[in-house]
């Protein structure tokens, strides 16, 4: 059951497509200021589950979170605010004052600006959650179980996006591939050497001066021509676009934005300036209809060169500066010479040039024409990627709408997950980061994000072998699976490393379990369900599955455990049922054990993969090809564990590229006994 209850007079955000009803009750289970700005909830014994892109652990108890997006590569337990907000908590377990709250309970916030939450941090049995101002709407779920309340919520919000079926394939990444011979090169090195690859991305180094729409033709000359090469390759290039338009006389989309009055606004009226990748910019005006639409169709100059997917970046939006701080610190840092500077100076001196990027200040100082109502950027901050990744997915229906688009982006409210997935920002080579990824994974599969992954290996800094070999088994089992680094960093792809082979048959693995992934993300996104799921989730039953936050079940047939820590041979699993253990070499090269519902130390060398299916239940494995399109549906092999009984899989395959997502016209249902596993 869903339960709508307002608060004064809020901002309409369209992250909820149809809404009930607003209720005339008073809002459930929180106490409520007067004013409407706090709500407190007493916690007890219970689990805090949800705000999908967030730092720490699943169970989110013990911390202050914000939704606030920010341009945050710095991913340490200490932040506060990534890329997105996801306003979407799940209380599991609460066992307070008899009758007064319920075992479980869901609750959304639909709040455009800064949304605080303080579960058990400085009270650690009360959750606080404070607004700049009342007004938003709040959404009660009651159901029968967490999974039973994150459907009713999915269905609220709306169907998960659908990529097309080669964006389940592997992509490599860098800042930047600086020319076509570079591409080309990455492309060599992964065919010649017999490792699956589906794309290549392009990060902002493609773009002539680094305007949105336009390339580089000194390093990529014939830029169409370029994308048929790779296709006929099996590879799909896929280009970034940021957030903010390089002001330059006779820059197309420059002239059009400003001649249609497309971008924000700063007090006086005047078209805001900030500063990103190309210096001084104007922001596209998001949340205005019209400016959405003249955006979104601006993508139609590299689709029509044959670019059939998408990143979108910087959309929080990140800021470098703005002219009137950057102004006032020049002024200050003039006033500081020949002066004997101690350490407040110093540290005052130093931290001016730190607070010159996304200064909140500067959020305060531009304006949004929201269809003719003016509203300060402050307090609809959170929604401006979403409309980002929404211009360029309500183009894609106009412009080519019987084609699926890939397109996912790094900043995100609830809604654009109906237009894209995301990536998990610009994380680190650091192995506590592959755990965040395990947390975060779950944590956004509650709020629509399926189509999701982090960059695996770590995107700043230098990896290391053993940390990609031991990311690319987490990261085979990611929807969206992407290795990604940045400028000045070691090279990570692939075939860089010694012990060739195991980089090559993980990743094959990956391209043999892609039937399993691809159909499971499908009755996923088709039955507002969800991929990868927390233990205590399947077993609300277990106290020991609801303690376990380095596993998780994928799909409904499979339990994944990584190694993820430097040097470990082996690692602590605790298993909810009797499962049996595939512990993966290669695709065609594996054991089997049958281990007993519990706790096992189980043995993972850094070159094997380890899979646990649960009784009753088996997996389809292709034979492992070189991309996506080459995999052979028709030829697949059954792995599980009988029970004696038949064994019934319901597998979902379509064309991969049209929106005829039926499952009644794709699901077939496979049955074997248990001598055919």
């Amino acid at each position: 059951m869903i339960r709508r209850f307002r608060f004064g007079n809020p901002i309409e955000t369209d992250s909820i497509p149809e809404k009930p009803p607003v209720t005339e009750e008073a809002l459930p289970y929180f106490d409520v200021t007067e004013d409407g700005t706090e709500l407190r909830l007493p916690l007890g014994a219970s689990r805090v589950y949800g705000l999908g892109e967030q730092v720490r652990g699943i169970n989110k108890r013990g911390w202050t979170y914000t939704s606030n997006n920010s341009d945050q590569p710095h991913h340490t337990e200490t932040q506060h605010s990534l890329y997105a907000s996801h306003n979407f908590l799940l209380a599991d377990g609460l066992d307070t004052e008899e009758g007064r709250l319920p075992v479980r309970f869901g609750v959304y916030f639909d709040y455009p600006g800064a949304v605080t939450y303080d579960i058990g941090y400085t009270d650690t049995d009360q959750m606080r959650i404070s607004f700049p101002d009342a007004n938003y709407d709040a959404y009660i779920i009651d159901g029968e179980g967490d999974l039973d309340i994150i459907s009713q919520f999915r269905a609220l919000i709306g169907r998960s996006y659908i990529p097309p079926k080669w964006a389940f394939g592997f992509g490599q990444c860098r800042w930047s591939y600086m020319s076509e011979d570079e591409v080309r090169g990455v492309a060599d090195g992964y065919q010649k050497n017999g490792i699956p690859l589906d794309m290549i991305y392009l990060d902002i180094d493609y773009m002539k001066d680094y305007k949105d729409f336009t390339v580089n033709e000194e390093t990529f000359p014939d830029f169409a021509s370029f994308v048929q090469e790779m296709k006929k390759r099996h590879i799909h290039l896929v280009p970034i676009i940021d957030a903010g338009v390089r002001i330059e006389k006779g820059y197309k989309t420059y002239e059009e934005g400003v001649a249609d009055n497309y971008f924000c606004k700063d007090e006086d009226g005047k078209d805001f300036v900030a500063a990103v990748w190309p210096g001084k910019v104007h922001f596209p005006d998001f949340l205005n209809s019209g400016a959405r639409r003249w955006f979104g169709d601006s993508y139609r100059f590299l689709l029509d060169q044959g670019i059939e997917g998408f990143w979108n970046d910087m959309n929080e939006p990140a800021i470098f500066y703005s002219e009137k701080n950057l102004k006032r610190f020049f002024e200050k840092i003039e006033s500081y010479k020949g002066k004997n500077l101690d350490i407040q100076s110093f540290f005052e001196m130093t931290g001016l040039a730190a607070g010159l990027a996304n200064n909140e200040e500067d959020y305060r100082s531009f304006y949004h024409d929201m269809d003719g109502i003016r509203v300060r950027h402050d307090r609809v901050h959170n929604l401006f990627g979403y409309n980002m990744t929404r211009a360029a997915g309500e183009a894609f229906e106009r412009n080519v709408p019987e084609k699926r688009i890939l397109m996912f982006s790094r900043s995100s409210f609830i809604g654009s997950h109906r237009y894209g997935g995301i990536w998990m920002g610009d994380n680190t080579s650091w192995w506590s980061h592959m755990k965040l990824e395990l947390a975060m994974l779950a944590n956004l599969n509650m709020t629509g994000y399926l189509y999701t992954g982090a960059d695996i290996g770590g995107f700043g800094g230098d990896t290391t072998p053993d940390l990609v070999l031991r990311w690319l088994a987490l990261g085979i089992f990611t929807p969206l699976m992407r290795n990604h680094s940045a400028m000045g960093t070691r090279y990570q792809e692939a075939y860089r490393f010694g012990h060739l082979d195991d980089y090559r048959n993980i990743l094959r693995l990956r391209y043999a379990l892609i039937p399993y992934i691809y159909s499971e993300y499908m009755k996923a996104a088709t039955e507002n369900a969800m991929y990868a799921k927390p233990l205590a989730f399947m077993y609300p039953d277990d106290a020991r599955a609801a303690e376990i936050e380095d596993e998780l079940i994928i799909g409904n047939e499979i339990l994944i455990a990584p190694v993820m820590e430097q040097n470990k041979t082996g690692r602590f699993v605790y298993l909810p049922e009797d499962m049996r253990l595939f512990r993966f070499r290669s695709a065609d090269d594996f054991d089997t054990e049958d281990l007993a519902k519990g706790d096992h130390y189980v043995k993972c060398a850094v070159n094997e993969v380890l899979i646990f299916v649960r009784k009753g239940h088996m997996v389809p494995l292709a034979k492992p090809a070189d991309s996506v399109d080459q995999i052979d549906w028709n030829d697949l092999t059954w792995i599980g564990y009988p029970d004696g009984k038949e064994t019934v899989y319901e597998l979902y395959n379509d064309d991969g590229e049209t929106k005829d997502y039926d499952p009644a016209g794709h699901i077939t249902r496979i049955v074997k006994r248990g001598s055919d596993l």
